[in-house]
């Protein structure tokens, strides 16, 4: 079996989860939060679903939970494009990259998460970060106005513009913003994305956007990384769309074998008018790397964490009618899940040095089982991220019943069909941060099961140990880097969902203990997750409104009825703010 059937099969719900095994510590509190698609059969591409976020509450009795018991709660994200969906479906005809609509391609927002202090974001490639209601996961606001990123991409003012950003901004601790991408597509000297930076600073309703001098590459940057003084940005090389396809055509774009990278300081940018191209440092890394994390003290140079993807296409999917490697039909409930990695992953750490332009590998691993190197957790109090000591990563094992004959004919020469003979157990693997040793590892050997999007959270600390300050919201462990903590780990199984409980610093020893749905409930496709502390509320603050949005040129091309449609989410979003 290549992937479970519920990962497309089940429905996003809510449900309570019970302690089945082991004893649930007393040190963990706080939230996790999950960031998913809906499903949806009118795209060939599960990854472009209308996005909902869920939430793991990590103590018993909250959030409507009995005493004995954890609660699991899903929110659909009641964007504008959603809402509009909802209001005139017959508008909205899908393609290979989501939905088009008179109104412009929605914001799907489902990717990731983004924990800023008390505040709570949703992220995507392909459209504005989103802000939501940390207390009720209600939609509250795109950030940046239209105007402020930049206008429409393709230069037709719509009202739901084409934005395309960064699924990982990362929030600045010095600084106190937000640092994500913006790209715009150029034809010259072929089809590619031109790149700029994009800076929030929490408040109000602008952007700053600056241009990187002569910056055209093929991909996307699902990744910004940082270290106290540079931004650190990457072709992630694992999607790249494909205008043929778009328009009908067979898939004939691939990935590279590396991906450029790019170095641009901090201060450099905020000191430049926005609107003015800046000068970044241009390096080359290979495999190319959809996550990678920069130790943030970088007074010996940036260490990263590159968590290669080797040979994984995201914007291959896999249809109804596929074979498999082997020639046999694809299961039909792995239809629109993406093609799964076609060679084992490598995981190194990679030192930049911006002054000679040199990169090296300070530690490399490409083990054999290394196979669908997905999801990974890492401490991100800002002390954990200046000395990082443990990174946890999932594998998910060979899945060749999830790799087609169309994709293998594709990479014809660029992959080793020996290595995708058969399916091979999932791990969660505890690295040491620098030399990438093995610290520790837990199996899962029945490939019936897929693991997904660990989280590091950190242990809390009791009334006595309580100092003022500390790296994250709450009061957290003093013992920062990855190690004095939990992993959480979800577990998607036909059998039902459950989450398995680790002590960071012994991975091996296998769950402390483990929740399950009180009636075996499944769980469908989830992709990032992020711990938040107990308590966020909603924060005052200048958002910018839906309605702010609208003028005569974004309705130009709409009818009376989607013009009323307009109006009509205007006047339900502005009425929830006023709430």
């Amino acid at each position: 079996m290549p992937t479970p059937d519920s990962l497309t099969t089940a429905q996003h719900h809510d449900f309570d989860l019970e302690v089945t095994s082991g004893a649930w510590p007393s040190d963990i509190a706080g939230e996790v939060i999950f960031s998913a698609p809906r499903f949806d059969d009118a795209l060939p591409s599960g990854l472009f679903g209308f996005g909902c976020v869920a939430r793991l509450a990590l103590r018993p009795a909250t959030h409507g939970a009995p005493a004995d018991r954890f609660a699991w709660r899903v929110r659909t994200i009641e964007s504008p494009g959603k809402r509009l969906h909802d209001l005139v479906p017959d508008v909205f005809t899908a393609n290979s990259v989501g939905y088009q609509s008179p109104f412009g391609p929605p914001n799907a927002s489902n990717t990731a998460p983004l924990v800023w202090g008390d505040r709570l974001f949703s992220t995507w490639d392909a459209g504005r970060p989103v802000e939501l209601d940390p207390a009720t996961l209600d939609y509250l606001a795109d950030v940046g106005s239209i105007d402020s990123w930049g206008g429409p991409i393709f230069g037709t003012e719509t009202m739901l513009p084409t934005i395309l950003s960064s699924a990982h901004p990362v929030i600045d601790p010095d600084r106190n913003g937000m640092w994500s991408t913006r790209l715009r597509p150029v034809l010259s000297p072929s089809f590619g994305m031109a790149l700029s930076v994009m800076w929030w600073d929490g408040e109000g309703t602008e952007v700053a956007v600056w241009p990187l001098r002569d910056i055209v590459f093929g991909g996307s940057t699902h990744t910004v990384s940082q270290t106290r003084d540079w931004l650190v940005l990457s072709d992630s090389g694992n999607f790249r769309a494909d205008p043929g396809e778009m328009f009908g055509g067979e898939r004939t774009v691939t990935v590279e074998d590396d991906a450029p990278v790019w170095l641009v300081r901090k201060d450099q940018l905020l000191a430049t008018p926005p609107g003015t191209p800046v000068d970044a440092i241009c390096l080359r890394v290979a495999p190319p790397s959809g996550h990678f994390y920069a130790r943030y003290d970088d007074s010996e140079g940036i260490s990263v964490i590159w968590e290669g993807m080797d040979l994984t296409d995201l914007g291959l999917s896999l249809r109804p009618d596929d074979l498999d490697i082997h020639g046999r039909p694809i299961a039909p409930t792995a239809a629109r899940l993406y093609n799964m990695a076609m060679a084992p992953s490598t995981l190194m750490e990679v030192h930049f040095d911006p002054t000679s332009g040199a990169v090296t590998e300070r530690a490399v691993r490409r083990d054999e089982w290394a196979f669908n190197l997905q999801l990974s957790a890492m401490d991100w109090s800002v002390a954990g991220q200046e000395h990082p000591t443990y990174h946890h990563v999932d594998f998910q094992g060979c899945r060749p019943g999830a790799v087609s004959q169309r994709a293998a004919t594709l990479y014809d020469g660029r992959i080793d069909r020996a290595q995708l003979g058969e399916e091979t157990p999932g791990r969660l693997v505890t690295f040491r941060r620098g030399s990438l040793e093995v610290v520790s590892a837990w199996e899962y050997p029945d490939t019936a099961e897929l693991i997904s999007s660990p989280t590091f959270v950190p242990r809390t600390r009791s009334t006595d140990d309580r100092s003022e300050g500390g790296t994250h919201a709450g009061d957290t462990a003093n013992h920062p880097g990855g190690h004095d903590g939990y992993v959480v780990q979800p577990v998607l199984s036909d059998s039902g969902f459950r989450v398995e409980l680790f002590d960071a610093a012994a991975v091996g020893a296998g769950p402390i203990a483990t929740l399950r749905g009180t009636r075996r409930e499944c769980v469908p496709l989830i992709l990032h997750s992020a711990w938040q502390a107990d308590g966020a509320v909603r924060r005052d603050a200048d958002r910018l409104r839906f309605s702010d949005e609208i003028n005569e040129a974004r309705l130009a091309g709409l009818d009376d009825a989607q013009r009323r449609a307009v109006q009509q989410v205007a006047s339900d979003l502005d009425a929830q703010a006023s709430r």
